[in-house]
């Protein structure tokens, strides 16, 4: 029992000797291989006496470390990863790159950072060590970059001299009331036939959702060029569909009849399909919905046949096969083949609209994004990133709204909007582990929300139950 009692004292003069700040570094070194010493032989004679009890090895190993070894921290109670806050997304909780053009966060250029030594240093090692000539080295680089700058101002300046100016282009600014031209458009077709694609390409900015999935168009959006003095308005609308009988199918019944009853309420009519399947597989309700709209002919409208998708048609000569198809037709004025994904063919479709705008007053401001136009965006977008990361049939299952809708003293956005779901299970799928996939979603949308209003936005995702 005395033996315990030393090997104790002895280890307790040890911690002192040894984390105490005030002992010199080689007077504890010493110490502690004194106390080391007296400690091990004290151990050997208790070893050697059966029915004793040892210390434990873990004490040991901490006493006799060379680093100070630390408590593990007490294990957390495992909360519910699908908790109220994992179905929030706040996009001030993450610190976003306002002056990234590649619409990267931070997190990602971390990875792309700049060397920090001094290219002066490096010269100084190549010419004293490998005896290289750093000047002739250096103006053979000042030579290069001279060179590669003037090719690619030459190449500026050519593209710039072939490219042809548009002569009706002009400042709105400039453009009298009484000289102002306008005209609706509406853009109606089968589902997935590239309609909100071809509406994004002719206004020049994403003003609807595009995505692989069918009826990704929920309901009628808007989108506007102005051109000098003329402007069209585009309207996309929800996909349609004919039965075999010849109606109108109602899958959605509200969406289709929505967009039945605005067809006859535009100027000019673009009827679209999508060529690549039509060739590879034919689908005979694509087929009745273009011959019925081009079966009587409308006096107070016009209408124009848009072969889409073009780009992916290997053999052109097949292109020519499906126009034969609908030559016939007299209600159709023009057929285009276009790909409103590549802008292939796009131009010759803005001139013939823009040929056909009537002389009357603009619908919409050509300088500025209305607030309604602005919030529409901005639920497309997060559309989209939706349909992008959720699948099967819960995406066409949740309601989403926007709840919130204010422009703060800086100038920034907070947009606020709502995911509400039917099931628990749907709630689950949308929220992802911890969160993940509606930030994902809520981070995507942020980004390029940003790039097409040109400001800060804050953007609020929730995820709750009906």
């Amino acid at each position: 029992m005395g033996s315990v009692v030393e090997v104790a004292k002895l280890v307790q003069n040890w911690v002192h000797w040894g984390l105490c700040g005030d002992c010199k570094f080689d007077h504890v070194n010493g110490a502690k291989l004194v106390h080391f010493a007296q400690v091990n032989c004290l151990l050997r004679a208790l070893s050697s006496k059966p029915g004793k009890a040892h210390f434990n090895s873990t004490l040991l190993h901490r006493f006799y470390s060379a680093q100070p070894q630390h408590d593990e921290p007490p294990l957390t109670t495992i909360t519910d990863e699908y908790d109220n806050v994992s179905s929030v997304f706040d996009s001030s909780h993450y610190d976003l790159d306002l002056n990234s053009n590649s619409g990267n966060s931070n997190v990602d250029s971390g990875s792309e950072r700049k060397a920090t030594w001094d290219e002066k240093y490096r010269e100084v090692v190549r010419s004293k060590v490998f005896g290289e000539d750093v000047k002739h080295s250096r103006m053979l680089k000042r030579e290069q970059e001279k060179k590669k700058r003037a090719a690619m101002l030459a190449k500026s300046l050519l593209e710039a001299a072939l490219e042809q100016p548009d002569e009706e282009e002009g400042d709105p600014r400039e453009v009298k009331e009484e000289d102002q031209k306008s005209l609706s458009v509406g853009i109606i077709g089968a589902p997935n036939a590239g309609k909100s694609a071809l509406t994004n390409c002719m206004v020049g900015t994403k003003v609807s959702a595009v995505s692989r999935k069918t009826h990704t168009t929920t309901h009628e959006v808007l989108g506007v060029m102005t051109r000098g003095n003329t402007q069209i308005c585009f309207f996309d609308t929800p996909g349609l569909m004919l039965k075999k009988n010849g109606f109108p199918c109602n899958d959605v019944k509200v969406r289709n009849e929505s967009a039945w009853s605005s067809v006859n309420l535009y100027d000019t009519l673009i009827v679209i399909f999508d060529v690549h399947r039509q060739l590879t597989r034919p689908d005979s309700r694509v087929v009745r919905l273009i011959e019925r709209m081009g079966s009587i002919r409308n006096e107070k409208q016009k209408r124009v046949l848009c072969m889409n998708k073009i780009d992916l048609v290997e053999k052109k000569k097949d292109l020519l096969k499906v126009a034969e198809q609908f030559k016939d037709l007299p209600g159709y004025e023009r057929c285009f083949m276009i790909s409103g994904l590549k802008d292939a063919g796009v131009k010759n479709l803005s001139q013939y609209l823009m040929e056909q705008a009537i002389k009357r007053p603009w619908d919409e401001d050509p300088f500025a994004m209305s607030e309604e136009v602005m919030k529409n965006i901005s639920l497309e977008i997060v559309r989209e990133k939706l349909l992008d990361y959720v699948h099967q049939e819960i995406p066409y299952g949740i309601e989403h709204r926007l709840m919130d809708w204010k422009e703060l003293r800086d100038g920034s956005l907070r947009i606020e909007q709502h995911f509400i779901t039917h099931k628990m299970s749907q709630r689950k799928i949308l929220v992802g582990k911890k969160g993940s996939k509606i930030g994902r979603i809520g981070m995507e949308a942020n980004e390029e929300l940003r790039s097409i209003f040109k400001r800060c936005v804050h953007l609020i995702l929730m995820v709750r139950v009906k």
